[in-house]
């Protein structure tokens, strides 16, 4: 989740699409955020990423957040299967365009499961965290276990609260987000308790985000390489609290962006960190 980010996929925003019904936060302005999205894509190429840049999804809003509907393991691309009516197009697309990009398939997940990949991060280099939510159910952590076991990959699952209910999108990584191998910013006030106790045994030091910032998407950070983040322009307390512990912040404007319900990890589909 740290190491260089080398290569990574993103998609830029359709102006076609019932954005409203997808649960976009009104008005929005679609000019605007097109322009926001072509901003942060510069800003990681400036960072060094190669970035392949998608077609836009027509009649798919939210198939600019690329992380979600599949997820990168070493031996492949991972088709995930969404539990939000208006993204259960997007898993299909996005595995068939990873493979053109040369990603082999390794694995699909299949009804009942239903996933989202903002619900899973590496705790470590062989253990994939995978939270279970109203978008992760238990089916698909059974079926991600049976894919990952034999490449020695295992599978921690960490059951996060009901808080706002089924609408509205509660991930694992809504509440955390590593920085370098040592550090991560949290959203403690709904953070599993064993999810805190798994970081504490790994040594990762906690930054809090503080209340004023969690609707800012203040806890989705994306790490560029250890110590060198992405994060969204108006988190200030959460910027401040990172360069204190010497890391190098990067913003971009996201007034548009935020109104999916969608930071900076969201965005991007991570090809290769090395």
């Amino acid at each position: 989740m740290v190491a260089p980010l080398r290569r990574v996929a993103v998609r830029p925003p359709s102006p076609r699409g019932d954005y409203a019904a997808a649960h976009w936060a009104q008005p929005l302005d679609l000019e605007l955020l097109a322009r926001q999205h072509a901003a942060f894509v510069e800003l990681l190429t400036r960072l060094g990423c190669d970035v392949e840049v998608l077609p836009p999804a027509d009649d798919m809003p939210d198939a600019i957040f690329t992380y979600d509907p599949a997820f990168v393991v070493p031996s492949g691309v991972i088709e995930l299967r969404g539990a939000k009516v208006a993204r259960r197009g997007e898993p299909p697309l996005i595995a068939v365009q990873l493979q053109d990009l040369g990603l082999p398939l390794a694995g699909r997940l299949s009804a009942p499961a239903t996933a989202d990949g903002g619900d899973m991060f590496w705790l470590d280099e062989s253990t994939l965290a995978v939270g279970r939510t109203y978008r992760t159910n238990q089916a698909a952590i059974d079926q991600l276990r049976e894919i990952l076991e034999p490449i020695g990959v295992t599978v921690e699952s960490f059951d996060m609260p009901h808080d706002l209910g089924p609408e509205y999108c509660l991930h694992l990584m809504s509440v955390v987000s590593p920085v370098r191998e040592n550090l991560a910013v949290v959203y403690e006030r709904l953070a599993p308790v064993a999810l805190m106790q798994a970081l504490t045994v790994r040594g990762i030091e906690i930054v809090p985000v503080p209340e004023e910032d969690y609707l800012s998407l203040g806890c989705n950070v994306l790490a560029i390489a250890p110590g060198v983040v992405v994060i969204a322009s108006g988190n200030d307390a959460t910027a401040k609290a990172l360069r204190d512990h010497g890391v190098d912040v990067h913003t971009y404007e996201a007034s548009e962006i935020n109104k999916g319900e969608g930071g900076p990890t969201c965005l991007t589909r991570p090809l290769l960190r090395s």
